[in-house]
């Protein structure tokens, strides 16, 4: 039986050569403190004269013989993989046992809920396995069993062990393992949240998962990875943008795309939309010297398989568009932006939920030039048109009112302006609840215009809130927070309270450093802003 996880921190190992203190420590960790794999692992470095990190380096390479075995002399029957043997021999009157455990081995060693089991069998067969392995120290129980909820924990070298193929070991064919990896990428994909990424209500699911889906995509080699990995990692991805962690998604979709080539073919229309998610991920990032090529080999690779026509390819002509608008090329966005409006009005009719879209993008665009006399019409619009086909609470339709509140805004047309933010605000907090991510937007926007009113005792307290409420639902270093962390500090300082203006610019442009790196254009923003606080 393989004993529980012990809390020390390290002991048992040979001293191994001197000065490696960090390597024990480290060996002991990735050990996870088990008493049998440090004995194991001491013996052989005392044997081999090795360090601890040569030792670290052979059991990334070659896990099976370092886990079968130990130094000379040491009986077979104490080695780590003939533990485990020993063990599962003991439960070969329920099979279930060795799947659990060779599906388990593919997620965090902690927090593992137990639905995604379900598929395995029929919950007395599951139930009664889970028992067995636990009566066995082979997993923990960590949370309550009813109807199926509940998590798993599982040791470490439990996991690595299940993972490793050994063709000396029926409990590890390679064939077994393989199929174990294919169902818990496939229980993961089952498990995501059947809403919209941006959907709080999906958030608490997501959160749950994404450690199980780092550890399979830790895990898998990167030639094995599958369509369904391919769907997890994309989706994953997408979900890490929207929450503000661009580098950390982009690994993902980087990973997706690869395997939706190998797994679809370049041409498949799920590896076209893993091009335009990869490109968004690299624009949220800031690194638009990667994104722009990427939209535009999406649009071309769109255009030559699905035609000029289809909606992802009039989807690919916006992408690439406000791509350039990022970039601050007005000139190559404003025509691109003109071309998708036009062809969605000529293939999905003027009613159509995307050409809907595109009157709004164009006007963005218009703003962004300040042609604020073509913008605005548009906006009011595109406000008519959403209320008319979508009605007055649909997402679109409240987007739209805060657009034209801030084209408004922009035009210093406050009358009519801040209304229209109130309406905004009030309609979302309705609709969408307090925590959408629209609303708190809603919250700074109204912010803005009471301090371009010269409102400060309005303002202030709701740059306040929005900062609060981000920290809350989005993390601190999503770059809404981060922004509502600026708008803060320029509040306390147009009150003249540098006091409270300049340490809040600081912590700003920390943050944006770490989290979105220093060519980001929210951390340039904030550079420019705190010196000009620090100069005053």
């Amino acid at each position: 039986m393989i004993g529980r996880i012990l809390g020390h921190d390290g002991g048992g190992a040979a001293a191994g050569p001197a000065g490696d203190l960090d390597g024990l420590r480290a060996l002991c960790a990735e050990l996870g403190y088990l008493p049998l794999a440090i004995e194991q692992a001491g013996a052989y470095l005392a044997q081999s004269g090795i360090s601890a990190r040569e030792y670290l380096d052979l059991l990334a390479q070659y896990p099976a013989v370092m886990y079968r075995d130990g130094a000379e002399g040491t009986p077979s029957e104490r080695t780590l993989a003939r533990v485990w043997h020993s063990t599962l021999d003991r439960l070969t009157d329920t099979p279930a046992c060795g799947e659990i455990l060779r599906v388990l081995a593919w997620y965090a060693s902690e927090g593992i809920p137990r639905s995604l089991l379900a598929g395995l069998g029929e919950p007395p067969v599951i139930a009664g396995a889970i028992g067995r392995l636990a009566a066995y120290s082979m997993i923990t129980l960590t949370g309550p069993a009813d109807h199926g909820s509940g998590t798993l924990a599982v040791h470490r070298l439990v996991q690595a062990l299940a993972r490793t193929p050994e063709p000396h070991d029926p409990h590890r064919d390679a064939e077994a393992i393989d199929t174990a990896r294919a169902y818990a990428t496939a229980a993961l994909n089952v498990a995501l949240p059947d809403c919209m990424v941006r959907d709080p209500a999906g958030w608490p699911t997501w959160r749950a998962l994404l450690p199980h889906i780092e550890a399979l995509a830790a895990h898998t080699h990167p030639g094995n990875g599958t369509a369904d990995t391919a769907r997890l990692l994309n989706d994953a991805g997408v979900f890490l943008e929207d929450q503000g962690a661009p580098t950390r998604a982009a690994g993902y979709l980087e990973q997706a795309l690869t395997d939706c080539r190998r797994a679809l073919g370049d041409d498949h229309p799920n590896t076209l939309a893993s091009v335009n998610n990869l490109a968004g991920a690299y624009r949220s990032a800031g690194d638009l010297g990667r994104a722009i090529p990427l939209y535009e080999q999406a649009l071309t690779d769109c255009r030559r398989i699905l035609g000029d026509d289809h909606p992802d390819t009039l989807t690919s002509v916006n992408n690439l568009a406000y791509a350039y608008e990022s970039a601050g090329d007005l000139g190559r966005a404003i025509p691109l932006y003109e071309q998708a409006l036009t062809d969605c009005r000529r293939v999905l009719g003027d009613d159509h939920p995307h050409t809907l879209g595109s009157v709004n993008n164009l006007a963005g665009a218009y703003e962004s030039a300040r042609d604020l006399g073509r913008a605005i019409p548009l906006y009011e619009r595109a406000l008519t048109d959403c209320r008319r086909i979508l009605g007055d609470d649909h997402p679109h339709t409240l987007g739209s009112v805060s657009n034209l509140a801030g084209a408004y805004r922009s035009a210093g047309d406050l009358g009519r302006a801040i209304p229209l933010s109130e309406q905004a605000l009030t309609d979302r907090r309705r609709v969408l609840g307090d925590d959408h991510p629209h609303t708190l937007a809603s919250v700074s926007n109204l912010a803005y215009a009471y301090q371009l009113a010269g409102d400060l005792g309005r303002a202030i307290p709701l740059f306040e809130q929005a900062l609060t409420d981000r920290r809350r639902v989005l993390g601190d270093d999503h770059p809404h927070t981060l922004t509502s962390v600026s708008n803060l500090a320029y509040a306390y300082r147009s009150a003249g309270d540098l006091g409270r203006a300049i340490p809040l610019y600081e912590q700003a442009l920390t943050d944006c450093r770490r989290a979105l790196g220093d060519d980001h254009p929210l951390t340039k923003t904030v550079r420019g802003n705190a010196r000009t606080a620090r100069q005053q």
